[in-house]
């Protein structure tokens, strides 16, 4: 009795790792300094099946300050993305892109702050799009920009009462307003 259940877990095993491999992920992790680099290579990505997973800003250990964008890709899944970069230290020029991009059917996946040696501090969204897929949802967005965390809540009240979700935040530095939170958010259009 004891080789039968023995060989039979020995099948489980086996199924399931074949499984777990089928269904592998695999990794891209994508950094650089520059908008229109990340740009280039969150494309290449995309064409490639990967999906964008996270993004952040910041001083690497090696790099310096630059932007890092993990991507990953499901075993085999073949769908593709399309991707665009969004960045300006002008919150209500991101607003007016962000808008007509999801008028495009693009869709707000992530948000960070690209700093520049010459253009300084940029609030950047990331943006996707399914090539294959038929215009399904369409957002309307509104951004939110405040150097007060008070005003900050207050102003989310007013939009989650609009029907507004957030989708992401970070701190920037702004032309106009200095350093400011910025929060995206969206609603399905009407």
């Amino acid at each position: 009795m004891r080789p039968l259940t023995s060989l039979v877990a020995f099948l489980l095993c086996l199924t399931w790792a074949s499984v777990a491999h089928a269904q592998g992920i695999t990794y891209k992790v994508l950094a650089t300094s520059k908008t229109s680099t990340m740009q280039k290579e969150l494309q290449e990505a995309g064409a490639a099946g990967y999906r964008f997973v996270a993004v952040m800003g910041g001083e690497t250990a090696m790099g310096g300050k630059e932007v890092v964008v993990l991507m990953e890709k499901r075993g085999d899944d073949k769908t593709t993305y399309e991707y665009r970069l969004l960045a300006t230290n002008k919150t209500s020029t991101l607003q007016k892109e962000l808008q007509e991009a999801a008028d495009a059917g693009w869709s707000a996946v992530g948000q960070t702050v690209f700093e520049s040696l010459f253009g300084g501090k940029e609030t950047a969204g990331i943006l996707e799009r399914n090539p294959e897929s038929p215009r399904g949802q369409r957002y309307e967005y509104k951004l939110i920009a405040t150097s007060k965390t008070s005003t900050l809540q207050k102003e989310l009240a007013q939009v989650a009462e609009q029907g507004y979700e957030a989708v992401g935040m970070t701190v920037g530095s702004t032309a106009m307003g200095g350093s400011e939170l910025v929060v995206i958010t969206r609603r399905l259009a009407r």
